[in-house]
């Protein structure tokens, strides 16, 4: 075996390594690779055995710690030998001395990743079967090696093989690419507890809040780029699970962009939940035109007329699998993207015809990503994070409160509840008309709720005459209602709760529109 450096700013050239994976991905390779420069390999049973049916001759763990693995395996690597020769300063004579003295050999490269926690849960592991997915001894060999990687290699990542084997073989591992190493292992261990964690505890459930939220997961891709080109992005996994949005397959087109992914969320948001076929066309996380109607195509084209300019370069969200009739009608003008819960073969090929538009499948819209019930919301502030459970939106018209002068008919109030749905997919402040199943006028992120129900209106044009209005917080002065008095609204449906709700309501009632309370605002800043 060769000489180790003593010095921590030294390349380290491993003379015994330590393996033991639960993802043999490049294990093999790796193996021979180290063995062939000199290092003698250590390996825990499982990982000694895919080794020794290659050929190699690890030595078992047990060699080093004079114990078999205890308690159906949950103690194999718990053992001094083992972390006394990963831990033990190589620059400090005093444990240089207590190594020697205690018998215990060096490990000088520790290579490691963990039981598949995440895909155990995916899969329905619960209870018993989840607490036995848990890794104890896979961290713990990464934080030690993590922590003494002055001295230690740690590889927590099969696609870290080649770069490593290549540094031993150049004649070290320098210590940037050590340190590097170790922040990896760092992140993916936290990672890890994160998921275990919002699988034992869902923060903001009956419990309350935790007095630390974990957060993490790992990098499901590179973003072309972030808000801007000149910013860079990424996507991370998170919860216990893939699942939602993140899990997406992207059938067709080019990587999605951070705005790309804020829009397809946006998207989703506003058709998955509606039960009949429905459409939505977004634009800068604004929903521009959304509709519901017997079939999907129907819906899409409808959503589409609500604002055919401001649909222009949007992105559709479906909550149906596309079919052929609406690939056809998605395939004629410019789009940016296409999220949905799948598609057909024929519909695919329609859309292949525009090889320049994303095509986003949700494998299993039904299915929430786990350890992340109630899903969370949570946002950037500077130093910090801001975190609340999500919004469930969903319109409940029975639970809504008749205010006006007469109740609304049922065709107003199936729109009523398009028009409320909507609104909550629509930056505050947000004013919403809609009618027969189409919205038909959208005002969006207005500094005045008055001057959102003045762009509604606009943009609803001759289609203002008749719909219904839906308002995302309380209408706090009668201005917004006489908008919509003079464009013809007949029903409005709104939060309630402003100080002046007499005179909104008298208004209303003056003009024979029925007014509707649903005591629950839905603000989305």
């Amino acid at each position: 075996m060769r000489a180790r450096a003593p010095l921590a700013s030294a390349p380290v050239v491993p003379g015994r390594a330590l393996l033991g994976v639960a993802d043999r991905t490049g294990l093999v390779p790796f193996a021979r690779g180290l063995a062939a420069e000199g290092v003698e390999l250590v390996a825990t049973s499982g990982t000694a055995a895919v080794l020794a049916a290659e050929g190699l001759t690890p030595r078992p763990v047990e060699e080093l710690t004079g114990f078999a693995p205890l308690f159906g395996g949950r103690v194999k690597t718990l053992h001094p030998a083992i972390h006394g020769g990963i831990l033990f300063r190589r620059d400090d004579p005093g444990d240089e001395a207590e190594r020697e003295a205690s018998g215990i050999l060096p490990i000088d490269l520790v290579c490691v990743n963990l039981y598949r926690f995440r895909e155990a849960i995916a899969a329905g592991a619960d209870g018993a079967a989840a607490l036995e997915a848990i890794d104890i001894g896979g961290p713990t060999l990464l934080r030690a090696g993590a922590k003494n990687h002055p001295h230690v290699v740690v590889v927590s990542d099969p696609a870290q093989y080649p770069e490593v084997l290549d540094a031993v073989r150049a004649g070290g591992v320098p210590a940037a690419l050590r340190r590097r190493l170790a922040a990896a292992a760092f992140a993916h261990t936290a990672a890890y507890d994160a998921a275990v964690a919002q699988h034992l505890l869902h923060p903001g459930g009956p419990d309350g809040w935790p007095a630390e939220l974990t957060v993490g997961g790992p990098r499901l891709a590179e973003l072309r780029y972030g808000e801007n080109p000149h910013q860079r992005g990424a996507l991370y996994q998170t919860g216990a699970g893939p699942g939602g949005l993140a899990a997406a397959v992207l059938h067709q087109g080019p990587q999605l962009s951070f705005t790309n992914w804020l829009d397809c969320d946006a998207a989703w948001a506003a058709v998955r939940d509606w039960p009949q076929p429905a459409a939505v066309v977004v634009k800068h996380a604004n929903p521009c035109g959304f509709a519901t109607a017997e079939d999907l195509a129907t819906a899409f084209r409808l959503a589409r007329a609500c604002d055919p300019r401001a649909a222009y370069g949007g992105i559709v969200g479906s909550n149906r699998p596309i079919d052929a009739a609406t690939a056809r009608l998605l395939a004629q003008g410019f789009l940016e993207a296409v999220v949905c819960p799948g598609a057909a073969a024929d519909a695919l090929g329609h859309l292949a015809r525009k090889p320049r538009l994303r095509v986003l499948a949700i494998p299993d819209p039904a299915a929430a990503p786990e350890g992340a019930v109630p899903r969370l919301d949570v946002r950037s502030v500077l130093g910090g994070l801001l975190v609340q459970t999500a919004d469930p939106g969903g319109p409940d018209p029975a639970t809504w409160r008749s205010v006006g002068e007469r109740p609304p008919s049922a065709a107003e109030l199936a729109d009523l509840a398009v028009a409320w749905h909507l609104a909550q997919a629509v930056r505050s402040n947000a004013i919403v008309l809609a009618s027969q199943g189409q919205g038909v006028g959208i005002g969006a992120g207005q500094m005045s709720r008055v001057e959102a129900a003045e762009l509604a209106v606009r943009r609803a044009g001759p289609r203002a005459p008749g719909s219904v209005m839906a308002s995302d917080a309380f209408i706090p002065m009668p201005d917004t209602v006489e908008v919509a008095i003079a464009a013809g609204v007949t029903s409005i449906v709104q939060p309630g709760g402003s100080v002046q709700d007499d005179q909104v309501t008298a208004a209303a009632r003056g003009a024979g529109i029925a007014m509707l309370h649903t005591g629950r605002r839905h603000f989305r800043h």
